[in-house]
């Protein structure tokens, strides 16, 4: 494993800067209150899933802001990636993974307070066998310092949408899985006020792939870490030492991808039953 060595003061050739933590004091990683720090993030994420089901975007967005702007966000995040992930050992184009305390205090002092100048790295290409066959899939891994912003963005964007979602709708949804979409459809069947039944069942091909940025960014709105957003879907594919433009599609292999792996490499399973 490669691990981030560099002394206090230096900064990294791809632009991870050591920095304390809060301004007033270095912040000693041993001693962060997780508890206290996910519980001020859940807080935070549920008055923003109550301002998106009000339908106040005004509320939504200062309430976004605040939560990329938090300090207890930049923590969780930078823990869920450097330690809680499953790909936490796995570096991107830079060479770079983090795995002791200091690394991850500098880490959450950049993703709370340096990230606007910040530009969105390359991702680095990987192969993987898909299961059940000699077929490969092709991953994009984010350099670490990526990853931990796309989980401090996610948690402002995430609520937002869980209030607009379908609530019969299970893909790649936090708290949800496909075995929640089979006991839907199991007690939609066996209801006794079913009306109609039938299951469509379908595997949308290279549906990650082919997304258009545009139609991304404008259902992002006026979502404050937009360009951030737009930097990540743009940054470009490193395979073997040339870098390749990704004019559509985005990437698996960061962070959501990481954590919500479709049974059988399935890009997508949509089943749909009308009750």
């Amino acid at each position: 494993m490669i691990e981030d060595t560099r002394t206090e003061g230096q900064v990294g050739r791809h632009g991870i800067a050591a920095a304390n933590g809060p301004e007033d004091e270095p912040l000693d990683w041993h001693q962060v209150d997780w508890h206290q720090a996910e519980e001020e993030v859940r807080r935070l994420r549920q008055r923003i899933f109550a301002a998106s089901q009000a339908g106040d975007l005004a509320r939504v967005r200062n309430l976004q802001k605040l939560m990329l702007r938090s300090h207890a966000n930049a923590l969780v995040s930078v823990r869920r990636v450097t330690e809680l992930n499953a790909g936490r050992r796995t570096a991107g184009v830079d060479g770079v993974t983090v795995a002791l305390a200091k690394g991850k205090a500098e880490l959450a002092s950049f993703v709370q307070r340096r990230s606007a100048s910040w530009t969105a790295r390359p991702l680095r290409r990987v192969f993987i066998p898909k299961a059940g066959g000699k077929k490969l899939r092709a991953l994009g891994i984010p350099v670490i310092l990526d990853r931990c912003l796309q989980a401090q963005a996610l948690n402002a964007l995430e609520p937002e949408w869980e209030a607009r979602f379908e609530p019969k709708s299970y893909g790649f949804r936090p708290g949800r899985s496909c075995q929640d979409a089979v006991a839907a459809i199991f007690w939609t069947v066996v209801g006794k006020h079913t009306k109609r039944l039938w299951v469509l069942d379908a595997d949308l091909a290279s549906a990650f792939d082919r997304v258009a940025h545009d139609h991304i960014l404008d259902q992002l709105g006026t979502f404050p870490a937009r360009e951030l957003v737009r930097g990540w879907l743009k940054a470009g594919v490193l395979d073997k030492g040339r870098l390749a433009p990704t004019e559509e599609g985005t990437p698996q292999g960061g962070l959501c991808a990481a954590e919500h792996k479709p049974p059988n490499e399935q890009r997508r399973i949509m089943r749909s039953v009308d009750p």
